[in-house]
């Protein structure tokens, strides 16, 4: 008995969203294969020299102050640029330099934001940027096969400038699969003392020690263009 249109088109319907799926596979397949297969490189020798910026979209910069020995309360910045110079082949001959939007500072709590960028504190709207600038790498035993060291550089926050030393340690590089361009992983850990930078507001209620936690992935820009956004 043939069967009638209506009864075939659900059985129809099951085969063509088949074939439509198993296309589209087929067509996006490169792509994640690339991804899921992707391995960065600890070899710094490996890494093209040239000026890298900070991939805009792959990097988080936070702060965290202890909050009447409770916890360690935690702010973000939400806006930052930086730019890396890799000369020769290895991390002691690399600088960098970071600047950040301190109005970008987000803890989460919109009161607290205010006070924290007002006078009171960061006073943002006569110190708008936060900037680090290298000045010296020291080589230290490597964090899991990964080359490792500490970064010394000029912080200037609040319109002062004082000496900070961060731990550094380089994930890697690889072309990203994803734009082709050259690109290095860092992590950073470090700490200061805001009273150093002027800022004692609130202490001991909150503590004087900030610690700092850096991820940022760094891209080399295509010959006569600007980075993969």
């Amino acid at each position: 008995m043939n069967r009638s249109p209506a009864a075939a088109t659900p059985h129809a319907r099951r085969r063509t969203l088949c074939a439509a799926l198993a296309a589209a596979c087929l067509l996006l397949a490169c792509t994640p294969l690339r991804v899921v297969t992707h391995s960065v490189s600890p070899a710094e020798a490996s890494v093209p020299a040239g000026h890298y910026t900070l991939d805009v979209h792959h990097w988080s910069i936070v702060f965290d102050v202890d909050h009447l020995h409770y916890t360690r309360f935690v702010m973000r910045f939400d806006r930052a640029s930086a730019q890396l110079d890799w000369r020769a082949n290895a991390l002691e001959n690399a600088t960098v330099e970071t600047v950040i939007d301190a109005a970008s500072l987000d803890t989460n709590v919109p009161l607290l934001d205010r006070m924290v960028k007002s006078s009171q504190m960061l006073d943002v709207e006569r110190y708008a940027q936060i900037r680090f600038a290298s000045t010296h790498f020291e080589r230290t035993a490597d964090v899991d096969g990964k080359p490792a060291g500490k970064l010394t550089g000029e912080l200037t926050i609040h319109g002062v400038t004082q000496p900070v030393t961060l731990d550094v340690v380089f994930n890697g590089y690889a072309p990203n699969p994803l734009t082709k361009q050259p690109t290095l992983g860092f992590a950073a850990t470090g700490r200061f003392s805001r009273a150093k930078f002027g800022l004692t507001t609130w202490y001991p209620a909150v503590g004087d020690e900030i610690d700092v936690r850096i991820q940022a992935e760094f891209e080399q820009a295509p010959p006569g263009g600007a980075a993969a956004q």
